[in-house]
C-alpha cells in the first residue's frame, strides 16, 4: 500500500461523511482495512513518506484520525498521538502545508488540536486561522479552552483509567461538555 491510497481512501466523497460521525460498520471496515499499515507507521515503517507532502499527511492520518476508529472507546486510540504531532510539525516546518488544499491542511494541523498540550493547543489557533479553516479554528478554541481550563481532556479521563476532579464531573455533567 502507498501513501496515495490512503489520501484517495480518506479524501473519498463517500467517506467525508464519516469523518467526524463515524459508524460502527466504517471503524470495522478501518481496522480491517488499515491495521497493518497503522502497525507500520507506528513502528516506523513507513518513515520515508514523511519525504513529501501527501506521503507526511497520509501519515498523519494513520497515526491521528484511523486509531481514533479503529480503536474507539480504548486508550489505544490515543497511543499515536504524539508522533502524528511530530510528523505534523516537520511537515510544516518544510512547508509541505503550503502544497496541500485547504481540507488537507486541517488534517495535517489537527494532531496539535488533539494534544493535551497547552504548547500544541497555542500553535492549533496559529495554524487554524486561516482561510478557509473557520469553522476548524472554532472547534480548535474549543478545545484550546479545554486544556487552558482543565490541562487535558476531561471526556477521556475514564478511557484512560484517569480521576476525574470535581471540576471536570461537573464540566463532563455539565451542556457544555465536549464528549469526543
Amino acid at each position: 500500500m502507498d501513501y496515495q491510497h490512503i489520501i484517495d481512501f480518506w479524501f473519498d466523497k463517500k467517506n467525508r461523511p464519516l469523518w467526524f460521525k463515524s459508524t460502527a460498520d466504517f471503524d470495522k471496515q478501518l481496522k480491517e482495512n488499515y491495521l497493518k499499515v497503522y502497525t507500520d507507521a507506528k513502528n516506523l515503517k513507513l518513515k520515508a513518506w514523511q519525504s513529501e507532502p501527501l506521503g507526511a499527511l497520509a501519515l498523519v492520518i494513520i497515526l491521528d484520525q484511523f486509531p481514533l476508529n479503529m480503536f474507539r472507546g480504548q486508550a489505544v486510540s490515543f497511543e499515536t498521538e504524539t508522533l502524528s504531532r511530530e510528523i505534523a510539525e516537520r511537515a510544516i516546518s518544510q512547508g509541505f502545508d503550503a502544497d496541500l488544499s485547504t481540507e488537507q491542511k486541517a488534517f495535517l494541523y489537527m494532531p496539535y488540536m488533539h494534544s493535551e498540550n497547552l504548547a500544541d493547543q497555542e500553535q492549533s489557533l496559529i495554524l487554524f486561522n486561516q482561510e478557509g479553516l473557520e469553522n476548524n479554528y472554532r472547534f480548535a478554541k474549543h478545545h484550546y479552552e479545554i486544556i487552558k481550563q482543565f490541562g487535558r481532556f476531561p471526556h477521556r479521563n475514564k478511557i484512560l483509567g484517569r480521576e476525574n476532579t470535581k471540576a471536570e464531573t461537573e464540566y463532563l455533567n455539565s451542556d457544555k461538555a465536549f464528549l469526543g
